[in-house]
C-alpha cells in the first residue's frame, strides 16, 4: 500500500480536504483537482485510483468518466455521490467504476473501496475468471430473486421493479434482502459488480 497514488476529484474544497487527510495519514499519497476538467488537462495521469465526485458544474464525474475511457485511461474509479443517487451509480459502475460511495462515508468504507481499484489494477486479465465466478454464484438465486437483481443492474428504483414484476415494493424488499445474502455482500454495489460481470442489466 505504501505511497500509492490517489487522485481526488471534488469541487468542494471541505472534501477535498477531508478526505485528503484521510488518505495521507492512511499511507497514501494524495493529488488533489476541484474540477473534471482540471483533472482532464493533466498532460500523463500518473497511475493510481481516482475518486471522482458525480455532481460538480461544467463537467460531472460520469462525463469525466466517458473521456477517461475514450483516452483509453484504465484507472480504477471509485464515485463518490452526495445525494444517494442509485441510478447514477449504477451507470457509472457500467461505465467500469468499481465501487460507488454516498457522502459522508466512513474511513473503512473509503479504504475497502480504494482496496478493490488497486486489486482491479494489480490483475491484468481478470475479466473471464469474474464472468465465471458471477455465474456461479447467481446459479443460488430464485428466478424472481434474479429478476429484481436484474432491475437493480439497470438502475430502477423498488417500485418500478415491483410495478414491472407485478409484485409489492414491500416483495422487492424481501427478494433484495436475500439476494444479497445468498450473494454473500453487504452493500448494493457488491451485488452490482457481480451482476455485471454476469452481464446482468444491459
Amino acid at each position: 500500500m505504501s505511497e500509492r497514488l490517489i487522485h481526488v476529484v471534488d469541487d468542494e474544497e471541505a472534501v477535498r480536504r477531508s478526505v485528503s487527510f484521510l488518505l495521507r495519514t492512511s499511507g497514501y499519497r494524495v493529488a488533489l483537482y476541484e474540477s473534471g476538467v482540471d483533472f482532464l488537462a493533466e498532460k500523463q495521469v500518473e497511475p493510481g485510483c481516482i475518486l471522482l465526485d458525480v455532481r460538480m458544474p461544467v463537467m460531472d464525474g460520469l462525463a469525466v468518466q466517458r473521456e477517461l475511457a475514450a483516452r483509453g485511461v484504465t484507472l480504477p474509479v471509485v464515485v463518490l455521490t452526495g445525494h444517494g443517487d442509485v441510478t447514477t451509480a449504477v451507470q457509472a459502475m457500467k461505465a467500469g467504476a468499481v465501487d460507488f460511495l454516498e457522502k459522508p462515508f466512513e474511513k473503512s468504507a473509503l479504504i475497502a473501496a480504494i482496496d478493490i481499484g488497486f486489486a482491479r489494477l494489480d490483475q491484468h486479465d481478470s475479466s473471464d475468471l469474474a464472468a465465471k465466478d458471477a455465474q456461479v454464484r447467481l446459479a443460488v438465486l430464485t428466478p424472481r430473486e434474479h429478476d429484481v437483481l436484474e432491475g437493480l443492474a439497470r438502475g430502477l428504483p423498488n417500485k418500478t421493479i415491483a410495478f414491472d414484476l407485478g409484485i409489492s415494493p414491500r416483495t422487492v424488499e424481501v427478494h433484495r434482502a436475500n439476494l444479497m445474502t445468498k450473494l454473500d455482500v453487504r452493500s448494493l454495489s457488491d451485488a452490482l459488480r457481480i451482476a455485471f460481470a454476469a452481464g446482468l442489466g444491459k
